[in-house]
């Protein structure tokens, strides 16, 4: 379903190129705003000068990982209260648990689908 008149903006931090370029195009379809940052480093910038609605991190990026942009959105007063569903092939329910227990909204599991993302996305930011 298209929604042509959200200006909500959304965060990406993925490093796999095919999935960055999956879950943008599923959001943008939304209506959403997308920016996209391949590594830790761009996503903390641009999350950082950005006004996000919400942040989807993958956990599992080149050098510093997501669990490090978790924290550290969680304990930076100007970016705590944006919202951060995690995503990762990991299925376990020991990074589960980590990932809700450090702050982040929904814990998502690869390979996703468009249902997935929409479903996630909506949830934590109202239509």
């Amino acid at each position: 379903m298209l929604k042509k008149h959200r200006k909500d903006t959304i965060l990406v931090i993925e490093d796999e190129a095919d999935v960055l370029r999956f879950v943008c195009r599923v959001l943008a379809l939304e209506g959403f705003d997308v920016l996209e940052a391949g590594n830790s480093e761009e996503g903390l910038e641009l999350v950082r000068r950005h006004k996000c609605a919400l942040v989807l991190l993958d956990l599992r990026l080149p050098g510093k990982d997501g669990w490090l942009v978790l924290e550290r959105m969680k304990s930076e007063t100007s970016l705590q209260g944006i919202p951060v569903i995690v995503f990762t092939a990991s299925a376990g329910t020991q990074q589960r648990a980590r990932a809700l227990s450090m702050g982040a909204v929904d814990y998502l599991v690869k390979p996703l689908s468009a249902a997935d993302i929409r479903d996630s996305v909506t949830s934590v930011v109202k239509l």
